[in-house]
């Protein structure tokens, strides 16, 4: 069992460990500090029971005002906790607070076009759709798929109950 939680302060070096050892996209520190002061509530983790990361997603929302959407910026599972609904749970919470806290029509995000098992997830779990593509997205020059997943309804701050409390 894992617990699924808004990410704190404290977490933020076992994300990164836990992005050097699962993707080839890493990003410096002070990343996963702006996205964590920049939009708290799009942050979260799965904690195993003995209070270790095992997965992270980092979200955002970009700004649009005409259409308010949010972006995945990066997700992570370690590899002995993947195939159990982590990712999707993750997913799911960004997904919700983005909808609920923020009004956001839709979700994107970015995929390497060789990464299979990550679109198997995004598309058949969560609805995603391929928007375009992005060639040579990536450092090493993988071109990578843009997806979205819209959202059923626009939901406002007080018609929703968000994911965590406050």
């Amino acid at each position: 069992m894992v617990n699924i939680r808004r990410a704190t302060p404290e977490d933020l070096f076992s994300m990164q460990t836990c992005n050097l050892l699962c993707l080839p996209e890493n990003y410096q520190f002070k990343y996963y500090l702006y996205h964590l002061l920049s939009w708290p509530q799009l942050l979260f983790v799965a904690e195993n029971f003995d209070k270790k990361i095992v997965g992270y997603v980092l979200a955002k929302m970009e700004e649009d005002a005409a259409e308010p959407h949010g972006h995945i910026t990066s997700l992570a599972v370690l590899r002995h906790y993947r195939k159990l609904g982590i990712a999707k749970k993750l997913m799911e919470a960004a997904h919700r607070e983005m909808q609920v806290l923020f009004g956001a029509v839709y979700c994107s995000l970015h995929v390497r076009v060789t990464n299979v098992a990550a679109q198997h997830l995004y598309m058949e779990s969560l609805n995603y759709q391929i928007h375009g593509v992005e060639a040579k997205y990536y450092a090493d020059g993988e071109d990578a798929y843009d997806m979205r997943c819209m959202f059923k309804e626009r939901t406002g701050k007080k018609v929703a109950k968000s994911v965590v409390s406050s």
